[in-house]
């Protein structure tokens, strides 16, 4: 029990609360690809993606032109990206212990960011299949892809697949979805995500940008999947209907250490930055609900801290004070996105 114990709390290393790295055989070969570029031009490929970005995914659509957008991608995006789904993968983790999935089917791959952050949590995946429309893409990918360590990581199976167009979609224990399906129309998205359910055999995860669009493409598909009689593990604590008003969204965020590679090319200072994401995660088998979760930074004072909870009662404020000991400990170290274990002297208010 005691190995289990201390192997869990290896694999959720680094995952919450920190400053999150590559693994350095990623870092050291994207260091290796974008040596030899002109820094001017990667510069200007990644302040023109960043642009993109902020576009309609309509518009934005096949927005990464050639073969110096796909490197600075994999340069600016690729740490972000890892560090949502490893963070999203670490609290499945944590709150299913007991699953370990041996298969993973990534929908949208990119240039495989997803891939390296299973790899990273769940030591049992032995088999991987990756689907990206853009063949160069995947090509980049897999060239990353052969520098880790994790045979799983190496010799994964890349597929050039339009998600628009699947029709079926190989079984899988963990399906994941980062990135990919906001790029959609509703429609497809939606499609996608029935034929995912089908496919999954354990875990099925959703990540999409921490915007107000992104969390609306979560909620969307949040609602298909409880149709279809998912059971939900997080980030939520019920399947009811999402208790938030229209103006706001759910979301939380990973924090990346930026190199000096990125701050360069997004003439940043910090040696971080905060990645803000959306995300649902279900299972086949029912799971142990959180009691509830904190959706905003708390709100520290000198006498008492204030919590925005997500609980199976709705939305609620937790006022916690120094007069109950034990809570007030726990909420001085409780942080945006943690689970939050409630107690029955505790004091909400609607």
């Amino acid at each position: 029990m005691a190995d289990a114990a201390a192997a869990l709390a290896q694999r959720l290393a680094g995952i919450a609360g920190v400053v999150m790295q590559l693994p350095p055989p990623l870092t050291e070969v994207l260091a290796q690809m974008v040596a030899d570029c002109d820094q001017k031009l990667l510069a200007q490929a990644a302040a023109r993606l960043s642009a993109k970005y902020r576009l309609p995914p309509a518009v934005a659509a096949r927005f990464i032109n050639s073969e110096i957008e796909r490197l600075a991608y994999a340069a600016t995006r690729m740490p972000a990206t890892y560090a949502a789904a490893r963070q999203v993968l670490g609290e499945l983790c944590r709150l299913l212990p007991d699953v370990a999935p041996q298969s993973l089917l990534d929908l949208g791959a990119g240039t495989g960011a997803a891939l390296w952050a299973a790899g990273a949590v769940f030591p049992t995946l032995r088999q991987a299949t990756l689907l990206e429309r853009d063949a160069a893409l995947s090509q980049l990918g897999r060239q990353l892809a052969a520098a880790a360590e994790q045979a799983v990581i190496r010799r994964a199976d890349w597929r050039s697949v339009n998600l628009e167009q699947v029709v079926d979609l190989p079984r899988s224990d963990l399906i994941v979805c980062s990135y990919s399906l906001g790029e959609l129309p509703v429609a497809a998205a939606r499609r996608v995500v029935q034929l995912a359910w089908q496919a999954a055999q354990q875990i099925l995860v959703v990540i999409e940008p921490g915007t107000m669009r992104g969390f609306a493409t979560i909620k969307v598909l949040r609602d298909e999947l409880i149709e279809a009689e998912a059971h939900v593990v997080a980030p939520c604590p019920h399947a009811q209907i999402c208790p938030l008003p229209e103006a706001d969204w759910c979301h939380f965020a990973a924090r990346v250490e930026r190199s000096a590679l990125q701050r360069q090319l997004k003439a940043g200072t910090l040696g971080y930055e905060d990645e803000k994401f959306a995300y649902i995660a279900v299972a086949k088998q029912p799971a142990c609900a959180v009691p509830a979760r904190v959706l905003r930074h708390p709100l520290r004072q000198p006498g008492y801290t204030r919590l925005q909870l997500c609980a199976v009662e709705g939305l609620q404020q937790l006022t916690v004070t120094k007069r109950d000991k034990a809570a007030w400990k726990r909420a001085r170290k409780t942080k945006w996105g943690d689970v939050w274990e409630q107690s029955c002297d505790e004091r909400t208010e609607e």
